[in-house]
């Protein structure tokens, strides 16, 4: 016998023993007795491991002092941290006019927030503003000498002021910089392709350190006598050329990814070569690398660190340099633990957004 109904029936739930925490965990950790054997040694281990640094960190610090004698329980001394957190951020930027870098952060933060959100309106206008016009105003606010401001010298950035800086830079110059790259190295032009290729290839075959040291030490050499410009400004120029080498390569990955029946598609269609990249095949390739371009961005964040030797003293460089401090010596290690949990919150930051753009951007790429 048949029952048949015209009406939809309301969609039911799950069944209760295969959603939730109790659900994961026996499919993930205690799925069979060598599964439960493993889970069990292993939360013994890391419960053996956090122990003493939990002891270390939280029960036994110090987070009150002036000085490294002040800290006498046995545990971290974050009165270090504490004292010295005006320097880490921004370096030996005068206090009277820290409230500048606060501004650009704060401008910073609220455009990154507005673009991220999905319901932004104007979200286009936005992105230009961040592109184009906020550089400038970021150059004003940090550096002076336009509407009164007093000039600050980038000799005098650092911490995670010069940390922030020289990474964005780099990452907005040299994206736009290595997909042309990547376009030109797929050209049918053989003096452009050859061109391409000769520049990818070259500062892909030296490391950064030796780019920024031709770039502060050896350039100079080859200008005319009396030529002269920031130490800063010849960093940001030798980190942008050596990430737009690498991000070609990434680009040219997701060209080449793309199916031959898109370009015919788009030949079909009438489009010359700027307009068939531009809306057909470049947003697609672009899609397909994000893991990769994040992956050199948060790269780029790390190397950052390299700009010590050319005097430069970005967050982990000034650590260093305060923790060598007589009143502070000793405490290298909680130093080397504040810059390391702030550089794990940006690269994990960036690594989740990206993750987030793949969910978003999937439109059946994947398999």
């Amino acid at each position: 016998m048949a029952i048949v109904t015209e009406k939809t029936l309301p969609s039911l739930p799950p069944p209760v023993n295969t959603v939730g925490f109790k659900a994961w965990s026996k499919q993930n950790l205690f799925s069979t007795p060598l599964n439960t054997l493993v889970t069990v040694l292993m939360l013994v281990f890391i419960i053996w491991m956090l122990a003493p640094i939990v002891q270390w960190a939280l029960i036994d610090a110090d987070w009150v002092g002036a000085k490294r004698a002040d800290c006498t329980s046995g545990g971290a001394c974050w009165a270090f941290t504490q004292v010295r957190f005006n320097q880490f951020i921004y370096g030996f930027y005068p206090e009277t006019e820290q409230w500048r870098v606060n501004i650009a952060a704060l401008i910073l933060v609220l455009g990154i927030a507005l673009l991220t959100y999905k319901k932004t309106p104007a979200k286009l206008y936005i992105g230009l503003f961040m592109l184009i016009i906020y550089p400038i105003m970021a150059y004003v606010l940090l550096h002076g000498g336009f509407f009164g401001l007093p000039v600050v010298e980038t000799s005098k950035w650092g911490g995670l002021t010069l940390t922030l800086v020289l990474s964005l830079v780099g990452i907005v110059a040299s994206l736009p910089l290595g997909i042309l790259l990547a376009l030109g190295r797929r050209s049918e032009l053989p003096i452009i392709r050859s061109l391409c290729i000769a520049f990818i290839e070259l500062w892909r075959g030296v490391p950064l350190i030796t780019v920024l040291f031709m770039a502060s030490v050896m350039l100079p050499l080859f200008l005319p006598e009396g030529t002269n410009f920031d130490k800063l400004l010849r960093a940001l120029i030798g980190i942008t050329l050596f990430e737009a080498a690498y991000l070609a390569e990434v680009v040219r990955s997701g060209l080449q990814a793309i199916p031959k029946g898109q370009y015919e598609a788009a030949k079909a269609l009438g489009l010359n070569y700027w307009q068939s990249t531009g809306l057909i095949i470049l947003p697609q390739a672009l899609k397909m690398v994000i893991p990769g371009i994040v992956n050199t961005f948060i790269s780029l964040f790390k190397d950052t660190s390299l700009v010590m030797i050319i005097g430069l003293f970005d967050l982990l460089n000034i650590v260093q340099i305060a923790a060598a401090d007589p009143i502070w010596l000793g405490s290298q290690v909680e130093g080397f633990v504040f810059a390391a949990i702030v550089y794990w919150i940006f690269c994990f930051g960036m690594s989740r957004y990206s993750q987030y753009l793949e969910r978003q951007l999937n439109t059946g790429h994947k398999r």
